[in-house]
């Protein structure tokens, strides 16, 4: 499997990953700019975002018809487009690829809704590994707590489809709890980077910046 493995592109891939108001998107978007300031080439890709499929992708969640395995096969789908016609070029041409989640999103949350372990990984089997993979820890209840500040949970970010609570906000707080558990379970078997997401906005893209850096192999001045 390609993600135990190093690639051997030229260019650099940095991750991130964490529970919805981690804080990573964020950060990342920091550490973007920053590089760019810097005169590095950065290429971006965020999940659901291929034009292949996001659409479609989008329409399902919006009645609200996508069941577990769908959720995983379809999210699948848009992961590999965007990885043969987005990461691996910009890889293979030196640069810097930035992704905001990679296929550690799909580990934590297809498990967390039921699907099995082993079959989610095999569907991912296609992933290469990042030189970078950061994950934002943060409890729950803060994580519940920034989303709130300015919307109130999806149906599917507070894993309602599963059916743990009628109420959005309770909801939440068992499937994040569970995504959580898996996000941990993950940091040693893929060497994930954890990073306490708890800090200021500027204190934190500090430590994220030097962290990026050394992995980056670049100044973190």
């Amino acid at each position: 499997m390609r993600l135990y493995e190093k690639h051997n592109y030229p260019g650099k891939l940095i991750v991130v990953e964490g529970v919805d108001g981690s804080g990573k998107s964020t950060q990342l978007n920091l550490l973007r700019n920053w590089l760019e300031s810097k005169g590095h080439s950065v290429v971006f890709t965020e999940w659901n975002s291929s034009k292949l499929i996001s659409k479609t992708i989008k329409q399902a969640k919006r009645a609200n018809s996508l069941i577990p395995v769908t959720f995983s096969i379809l999210h699948a789908t848009d992961f590999a487009d965007r990885l043969e016609n987005i990461i691996i070029p910009a890889l293979k041409a030196g640069l810097f690829v930035l992704a905001d989640r990679y296929c550690f999103t799909a580990f934590a949350r297809d498990v967390a809704r039921g699907v099995d372990k082993e079959w989610v990984r095999n569907l991912y089997g296609f992933s290469i590994r990042p030189d970078g993979a950061f994950y934002f820890q943060v409890p729950v209840e803060i994580s519940l707590q920034r989303i709130a500040n300015s919307r109130v949970p999806g149906f599917y970010e507070a894993g309602m489809d599963i059916g743990f609570s009628s109420d959005p906000k309770e909801s939440f707080q068992i499937f994040q709890s569970m995504i959580i558990s898996e996000y941990d379970k993950m940091i040693a078997e893929y060497q994930l980077h954890a990073v306490q997401a708890t800090r200021p906005i500027h204190e934190q893209q500090m430590l994220f910046r030097e962290m990026a850096a050394q992995v980056l192999d670049i100044s973190s001045k």
